[in-house]
C-alpha cells in the first residue's frame, strides 16, 4: 500500500493521535530541541552569509524590498505546506502531497527533481566547504577535503536519524548565534552605543545618502529577487523531518508559526544592519563579502576567519541536512514504487541506507564532475537544477489548493493549521512565482537556468506521465 492512500497511513500510528511513531519504518528518533533547530537553521543557508554581497550591489538599499518579496512568498508556501504536513506528516512531504492530490506523476516528478537539486547541491557545498579547509590546511588538495567532508556525513547520517539530529542542532545553533550576534552588536554599533566601535558613519542615513533607496530603479529590485530566491531553499526540511520525530504535528506547527520572525530577523534584520553600516556602494562590501564588510567597519577583529568559520559551519549544516533530505525523498519515493524498492528499506537502526548511499554516489559523482568537468558537465548539472526551488514551491501551491477540499471532506478535525485567505493568497503566491520564473526568462544571467531546469523537469515530467498511463493500463488489464 502506498503510504499515501490514507491521511491516516501517512503520519499517525493506531491509537496515537500525536502520530509519535511514524507508520512508514522510519524511527520517531529526533527530539523536539532538534525539530526547533532544523526549523530555525533551516531558513540560514551559506547563501545567506556569501550571497547577500551581489544582491546589495546591483539593487542599493532596495535589496531589503527584494528579501522581503522573497520571504513572504516563503512564509507563505511554509504556511500552505504546514497545513498538510501537520493534517499528514510524511517522509516524503510535498512530494507525497502532490502523489495524493495531483496524481502519481505529479508525486513522481517533483519528488525526483527535488532529489536532483540537493544531490547537486552537496557538491556545490562540499567544494565551498574545501576552499575553506584547504586554506587553513594546504598540504590537503582542495578535491580531498571535498570528498572527506562527504564521507565524514555521509556516516553521521548512516548513524542514525538521532545522529542527524544532533549534528544538525549544534550546526544550526552556531549559524544561529552566529546571525543573532551580528544583528545585535550591528545595531548597537548603528544607534552608537557600541564600546570601541570606530564607525561614527554609520547610521539610517546610507539608506537614502548615496543615490537614495533605489538607486537603480525598481528593476534592480527584481533583478535582487532573482539573486536572493535560491538563498532560501531548505526552509521546507522540517516537514520531511517531522515524520521522524516525538510529535509530528505539534514540531510542524511550531515551525510554520515562527518562520515569519526567523525570516525577519536572519535575513531582513543582518541585511538592515549590513546597509546602515556601510554605504551600499562601499567596495569592501564585494570585495570581502558583505558580512565580513559590516564587521570590518566597526572595528572586530580577525572578522574574516570569524565568518570563514561560521560559513563553513553553514555549508556542513546545508550538506548534512542535504543528504538527509535527499535520502528521505528516495525513501519516500521507494515506498510508493517510483524508485527502486531497495530504497524503502531501513535497518534495525530506522535508517534507510540504501537510499542514503544511492544519494551520495550521485553526491560523489557531482564533486568528481566539479572537479574533472566543471565547465561542462557540471555546469550543466548546476544550472538544470537551479529553478527547481521555484517548481517546488508552485507545485507546494496547486497542491494545497486540492488537498484543502480533501482534508475537509475526509479529515477536518485535522486542520490544525491553516492557510491565511483561502484561495486567494494561494493563487497570488503561485502568481508571484510564476513571474519570477517569466522574469528570469527574460533576464539574461538567469535566461539559461531556466531554460534548462525546465528542460530537465519536462523529462521527469513525460517519464511520470509515461509510468501513470501505464500503471493505470495494467490495472484496467487486470480487473
Amino acid at each position: 500500500m502506498s503510504s499515501t492512500t490514507t491521511l491516516q497511513k501517512a503520519g499517525d500510528s493506531p491509537g496515537d493521535p500525536g502520530g509519535a511513531q511514524p507508520s512508514d519504518g522510519l524511527k520517531a528518533g529526533l527530539k523536539n530541541r532538534h525539530l526547533s533547530m532544523i526549523a530555525i537553521g533551516g531558513v540560514i543557508g551559506a547563501g545567506l552569509f556569501v550571497g547577500s554581497s551581489g544582491g546589495i550591489a546591483k539593487a542599493g538599499p532596495a535589496i531589503l524590498v527584494s528579501y522581503a518579496l522573497v520571504g513572504a512568498m516563503v512564509v507563505f508556501v511554509m504556511r500552505m505546506l504546514g497545513e498538510m504536513a501537520a493534517a499528514s506528516p510524511n517522509s516524503g512531504s510535498f512530494s507525497a502531497y502532490a502523489d495524493r492530490a495531483l496524481g502519481r506523476w505529479a508525486g513522481f516528478s517533483i519528488g525526483w527533481l527535488y532529489w536532483f537539486f540537493w544531490v547537486v547541491v552537496l557538491a556545490v557545498e562540499a567544494t565551498a566547504g574545501a576552499v575553506i579547509l584547504e586554506s587553513w590546511i594546504p598540504a590537503v588538495p582542495q578535491w580531498a577535503w571535498a570528498l572527506i567532508v562527504m564521507a565524514v556525513l555521509t556516516v553521521t547520517n548512516l548513524g542514525s536519524v538521532a545522529s542527524y539530529g544532533e549534528f544538525e542542532f549544534w550546526f544550526a545553533g552556531i549559524k544561529v548565534v552566529a546571525i543573532g550576534g551580528f544583528v545585535i552588536v550591528g545595531l548597537l554599533a548603528v544607534f552608537g552605543v557600541l564600546p570601541g566601535s570606530d564607525n561614527p558613519g554609520a547610521g539610517f542615513a546610507h539608506l537614502t545618502d548615496a543615490g537614495g533607496f533605489m538607486p537603480n530603479g525598481w528593476g534592480a529590485i527584481l533583478t535582487g529577487v532573482l539573486m536572493v530566491v535560491f538563498s532560501f531553499m531548505g526552509s521546507e526540511i522540517v516537514t520531511l523531518a517531522a515524520g521522524e520525530s516525538e510529535d509530528p504535528r505539534r514540531a510542524v506547527t511550531k515551525a510554520t508559526n515562527s518562520v515569519i520572525w526567523r525570516i525577519g530577523v536572519f535575513y531582513l534584520g543582518s541585511i538592515f544592519v549590513v546597509i546602515t553600516l556601510l554605504p551600499w556602494n562601499d567596495e569592501s562590501i564585494v570585495e570581502k563579502g558583505s558580512y565580513v564588510a559590516a564587521l570590518d567597519s566597526i572595528g572586530i577583529a580577525h572578522a574574516g576567519q570569524i565568518m570563514n568559520v561560521i560559513v563553513l559551519t553553514a555549508v556542513l549544516s546545508c550538506l548534512n541536512s542535504g543528504l538527509y533530505t535527499a535520502s528521505r525523498m528516495a525513501f519516500s519515493l521507494g515506498e510508493r514504487g517510483d524508485a527502486p524498492k531497495a530504497f524503502a528499506k531501513v535497518n534495525k537502526r530506522g535508517v534507510p541506507v540504501a537510499a542514503i548511499l544511492g544519494s551520495v554516489v550521485f553526491g560523489f559523482a557531482a564533486v568528481y564532475f566539479n572537479y574533472a568537468f566543471k565547465d561542462t558537465v557540471f555546469n550543466f548539472l548546476l544550472n538544470s537544477s537551479g529553478a527547481v526551488a521555484l517548481f517546488v514551491w508552485l507545485v507546494i501551491c496547486l497542491t494545497q489548493l486540492r488537498m484543502r477540499k480533501i482534508l475537509v471532506r475526509e479529515a477536518p478535525e485535522k486542520l490544525t493549521v491553516k492557510m491565511w485567505l483561502f484561495p486567494y493568497l494561494t493563487w497570488a503566491t503561485a502568481a508571484m512565482i510564476v513571474f519570477v520564473l517569466g522574469y528570469m526568462v527574460y533576464d539574461d544571467a538567469n535566461r539559461q537556468v531556466v531554460l534548462l531546469s525546465l528542460l530537465v523537469a519536462a523529462v521527469v515530467l513525460a517519464v511520470g506521465v509515461f509510468r501513470d498511463v501505464r500503471r493505470k493500463a495494467a490495472e484496467r488489464a487486470s480487473v
